[in-house]
């Protein structure tokens, strides 16, 4: 009941409001004598049908995403209407509102040629528009473009500013990203049009995960495949998708191990990475604690270094 409070209060007012005029005819009062309270009435009237019509709009969107679930696992599908709805209807209230403004204006003779150039001076209202409120229209298009192309979906994780995070709310003028940490980053629509980003769900939500590994050049890289085999088989963060163990360089006092795993989604890939590092290092110091990285430095004392060119040798 609390859900339809708004339409039902908004379907009140409009009908108190149309009932007014029959009502006032009844007791032989026509509503032409009360000058003022005529336009306030068709103001409310015009107002009360807007806030109507916005709710009805609500509702409808409200019981269209009822059937697709965004927390479900395998949830692209409805990620994508939820974005395309959510933007739609703020579209469509932003045009209800315009018009209902201008209904507003034109039905005031005082001030009617604003209501009306409100619809009819399109190239006046362009230039004004376009003089002091570039920014605004280029976000209002940018919203609407990002509606219908969808570069990104509500919850896509993203990198965006060096951060990531997910899309949490995609409005017509900005959006806002939830970065990791539960910061709130808010952008502009026209940003994601402009500028580079990542999104790492633009069609499947897994993800491959890297860990740098550096260890002397006596280990085993056999051992540490076998090892890293068990631990990915040890545990449900691991996908079974992505299993792959490779030298990546070979440094004068190091080795450089990186170790490719996949999971299900950028979350769990993290605590995946962070588990296979743990782990392997602690298998490292275990079984080869002689292959962990270091410096050699070897001294030759008992051998006489030579001289050049009559240098007489440093030992000598």
């Amino acid at each position: 009941m609390k859900k339809h409070l708004r339409l039902i209060f908004s379907i009140c007012l409009l009908l108190f409001l149309i009932a007014i005029d029959p009502s006032l005819n009844l007791w032989d009062l026509p509503l032409q004598n009360f000058t003022w309270f005529n336009i306030i009435r068709k103001g409310l009237l015009i107002a009360g049908t807007t806030w109507l019509l916005i709710e009805v709009v609500g509702r409808l969107k409200f019981y269209l995403l009822k059937r697709y679930d965004i927390t479900q696992e395998d949830n692209l599908k409805s990620r994508k209407l939820h974005t395309q709805i959510n933007l739609l209807e703020k579209v469509i209230v932003f045009l209800i509102l315009l018009i209902g403004l201008g209904l507003i204006l034109m039905s005031i003779d005082s001030i009617r040629e604003i209501g009306i150039g409100i619809f009819a001076s399109a190239g006046v209202v362009g230039i004004i528009i376009g003089l002091s409120a570039q920014k605004i229209v280029g976000a209002l298009l940018a919203g609407i473009q990002i509606a219908i192309t969808q570069p990104f979906r509500v919850d896509d994780a993203v990198l965006v500013e060096n951060e990531w995070g997910w899309i949490e709310e995609i409005n017509l003028t900005y959006i806002v990203v939830r970065i990791w940490d539960k910061r709130r980053l808010v952008l502009p629509s026209t940003y994601f049009l402009e500028k580079p980003f990542q999104n790492w769900t633009r069609t499947t939500a897994d993800i491959i995960g890297s860990v740098f590994i550096y260890t002397d050049y006596t280990i085993s890289f056999d051992a540490l495949r076998k090892e890293l085999t068990r631990l990915l088989e040890s545990t449900d963060l691991w996908d079974k998708k992505v299993n792959v163990l490779q030298v990546t360089d070979a440094k004068e006092s190091n080795l450089e191990i990186r170790i490719l795993v996949s999971a299900k989604n950028s979350p769990t890939a993290w605590d995946l990475r962070v588990f296979i590092r743990e782990k392997m290092i602690e298998f490292i110091q275990t079984n080869y604690p002689q292959s962990l990285p270091k410096t050699r430095v070897m001294l030759e004392g008992d051998k006489a270094a030579p001289s050049y060119k009559g240098i007489p040798s440093p030992l000598e």
